[in-house]
Formats: structure tokens, C-alpha cells, sequence
């Protein structure tokens, strides 16, 4: 005879969310998830966040009416699960639920997913991601670097509070991560790596070798080695070495003009030929 099957325990309820938990990661938008809205005070509307109304300014049909909104200036906030607007704190004065599990209380800035590390920098005067222990303030460029960076770059004065030189957002303060040229100009990493990808191995302010390229330089000198110019065509010109800085003269080659004291070919004429 089987045994009879043993009476099934009663299902163990689903475990509740505190209120400060409830709805987290649920609410924000393409750039934060958080619990609240913002009311820019400088248009009095209402945004999910600073970027989103700095997209919709800047698409304005009137280039008078763009503009962009002060982080600091942020004084009102709507909460996202009650609808209640109050003025700027971490917890909801109506419902109590916490409208960001980050919380910076000088730049208004709430952010429910604290994977990313956020830290505020007093020195940059922003929150900034990727954990304070890995990150440095390099007070010549004038921003937060990587550590892996610390007396290994070249400094460039305020170099942060610049625009990209490809895609012209502002660099400081941008969500995108940054790298620094070895001429210690900044762009976005993003951008960085398309410009190689393009062959573009210049840095697009200074002009300045961003990337090793000896091997590059070797295959040139073993062209122009096997591809002698024309007789009407060997003459000298003068010549600017944009790594180096430096003037010099060298022969005219269709393939590139090495420069003499750094044997880079990232140059340019300067002069008329010198026809001998």
C-alpha cells in the first residue's frame, strides 16, 4: 500500500518591499533611473532630468529660447510613485519613499542605481561615477582622472572644460567616459576609438601623434627607399614636424616628408621647392 502524499505547507507569502524600496530601478528615464521628477527653474517644467531638458532646449525652433538648466539651482522635485511635488530632499515628504538611493544634496541629483559608483568631487563641484578610491583630481586640467593616471599625463590647463573635438559636447560634465591624447588634449573614449578606426591618427586640435606609429613610419621609409622620384622631382622642401615642433628640410617625396629630428612623418610643407 503507498503511502499517502503529506498534506502540502501552505505557501510562504511573497517577501514586501520597505516603502523606501518600492518601485526602485521602475522609474526615470534613458539616463537615470530614479523616483523623481525635476522642475527646472529656469522654465518651470517639469523633466525626468537635467539632460532630458537640456535635449529638449536645445532643439528649440528659436536659438534665443535654448538654454540649459543649473543642476544647483533645482529647488522643487516631483515624486514619481505620488505625484507630490516638494521641494528637494532624498525622501518623499507625502508617501516617504526614497526618491533616489544616490542622493547629492548640492548637485540635486538622484540615482536609484548605485552599481555606478557616484561620488560627489568638491574640487569639480559635480557627482562624478566609477568609485571616489579610483579616481584623482588632477588640479591643473581642472577634473577627475583615473588613478592609473596620477603623474602619468600630460597636463593641458582646464583641458576638461572643453568641448570633444569630434562630437562637440561638452566634455566636463558629459555621462561619457574620456580619454586623454598623448599630447594631453581630451575627447571622448567613444570618439577616440572611431578616430582610429577612420585612420585618423592626429589629435584634431593640436595635430600631434595620438598613437604609436613607428611601424608605420618603417613601411614609409621602405616605399619611398624602392620608389625613386623622377629627376625633375628631387629637390628639398622645407617642412614643420607637428610631434616635434621642429623646421627643417628634407626630400620631396610623394609618399611623405620625414622629418629630420624625430623621424616622424606627421609634417607639413612650409615652403615653395628648392629646386637644385
Amino acid at each position: 500500500m503507498e503511502d499517502s502524499a503529506s498534506p502540502a505547507s501552505p505557501a510562504s507569502p511573497p517577501p514586501t518591499k520597505s516603502r523606501q524600496d518600492f518601485g526602485k530601478l521602475d522609474f526615470g528615464c534613458d539616463h537615470y533611473r530614479r523616483r523623481c521628477k525635476i522642475r527646472a527653474p529656469c522654465c518651470d517644467q517639469i523633466f525626468p532630468c537635467r539632460h532630458c531638458h537640456n535635449e529638449a532646449a536645445s532643439s528649440l525652433s528659436n536659438p534665443k529660447d535654448r538654454h540649459e538648466l543649473v543642476r544647483q539651482d533645482v529647488k522643487q522635485v516631483v515624486c514619481s510613485v505620488c505625484n507630490t511635488e516638494q521641494q528637494v530632499a532624498q525622501l518623499c515628504s507625502d508617501c516617504g519613499v526614497n526618491m533616489g538611493e544616490y542622493y547629492c544634496d548640492i548637485c540635486k541629483f538622484y540615482d536609484d542605481d548605485i552599481s555606478k559608483k557616484q561620488f560627489h568631487c568638491n574640487e569639480c563641484g559635480i557627482c562624478r561615477v566609477g568609485g571616489r578610491d579610483n579616481f584623482f583630481h588632477c588640479q591643473k586640467c581642472g577634473s577627475c582622472y583615473s588613478v592609473e593616471l596620477r603623474d602619468n599625463h600630460l597636463c593641458v590647463e582646464n583641458s576638461m572644460k572643453n568641448h570633444c573635438p569630434v562630437c562637440y559636447e561638452y566634455l566636463f560634465d558629459s555621462v561619457k567616459g574620456t580619454s586623454i591624447m598623448k599630447c594631453g588634449h581630451t575627447m571622448h573614449s567613444e570618439c577616440f576609438i572611431e578616430m582610429h578606426r577612420q585612420t585618423q591618427y592626429r589629435c584634431p586640435i593640436c595635430s600631434k601623434t595620438v598613437r604609436d606609429m613607428n611601424s608605420i613610419w618603417r613601411l614609409l621609409d621602405e616605399d619611398i627607399e624602392a620608389t625613386v622620384m623622377p629627376e625633375e622631382y628631387q629637390y628639398e622642401v622645407s617642412i614643420l614636424c607637428n610631434d616635434c615642433n621642429t623646421t627643417s628640410s628634407t626630400p620631396f617625396h610623394i609618399f611623405g616628408l620625414k622629418c629630420s629630428n624625430c623621424n616622424s612623418y606627421n609634417t607639413r610643407r612650409i615652403s615653395a621647392a628648392d629646386h637644385r
